[in-house]
């Protein structure tokens, strides 16, 4: 991923850093949904952190964001993608991205996520892969699916 950017595992006192920058990132989208609750927004993430699936960002040694791979019977749920809005747009989303899909896709697996109606974070996904699952009033549900590595064999018809 580059020097200045690196992945650590996260531990439990990751969990209130991760909940700030959660309601700094989400805030636009749910404003402008008409359901940003500044603390429902922390508190949701607050119930939802597992550490052991999640891993925080660092550019250049600083905290910069996080991401979680939350495994389930069928696939891996993509969670908790937040990078700091001063860090958009400078290609580090799909440097995070393309290294946590390397791992699901080593193991065959399937990755779904949710991202709010009309979030820009959508088109980062679709670059990635990703197409719409389903969708209601506030989240889209999006999945990829793992390379199948197969290759169609075409041999000249040497028929009768």
């Amino acid at each position: 991923m580059g020097e200045r950017l690196a992945l650590r595992a996260a531990v439990p006192d990751d969990r209130e850093a991760i909940a700030e920058l959660r309601a700094v990132v989400m805030r636009p989208d749910l404003e402008r949904l008409g359901r940003f609750d500044p603390h429902r927004v922390r508190q949701r993430f607050r119930d939802a952190y597992t550490p052991a699936h999640t891993f925080l960002v660092l550019y250049d040694g600083a905290f910069a964001g996080c991401v979680a791979l939350r495994p389930t019977d069928d696939c891996r749920w993509l969670e908790h993608f937040y990078l700091r809005p001063e860090l958009h747009g400078r290609g580090l989303g799909s440097a995070i991205l393309r290294t946590a899909l390397a791992e699901a896709d080593a193991a065959g697996e399937t990755v779904r996520l949710n991202v709010l109606q009309s979030s820009p974070a959508r088109r980062l996904y679709e670059r990635h892969g990703f197409v719409l699952e389903s969708e209601d009033p506030v989240d889209v549900f999006m999945v990829r699916f793992p390379p199948t590595g197969r290759r169609l064999s075409v041999s000249p018809n040497t028929g009768p």
